[in-house]
């Protein structure tokens, strides 16, 4: 358990320092605004899927097991609502 929180706490200071230098890097890139735009959303959403991993090995420490969406149950579900 010691190990997961020592590997969170190193994952959420390298995401840190990414998140940090790509803040500081994207104002010298010219590019139009609608690309730059869309480069900062890209990387929220990469930020968000790492910070839920992180928080899924910590609950995994403490014995909480969160299990990750099955996409076959989205499409069934979604099936299900199409035809009825």
């Amino acid at each position: 358990m010691i190990g997961t929180l020592i590997g969170v706490i190193f994952l959420v200071v390298i995401c840190g320092a990414l998140w940090w230098a790509f803040n500081k890097l994207i104002g010298l890139i010219p590019l139009e605004e609608p690309f730059k735009t869309i480069l900062y959303v890209i990387l929220v959403l990469i930020g968000v899927a790492i910070v839920l991993v992180a928080i899924q090995m910590v609950l995994g420490a403490f014995g909480v097991h969160v299990p990750w969406p099955n996409m076959s149950h989205l499409k069934s579900s979604l099936d299900l609502a199409v035809y009825a």
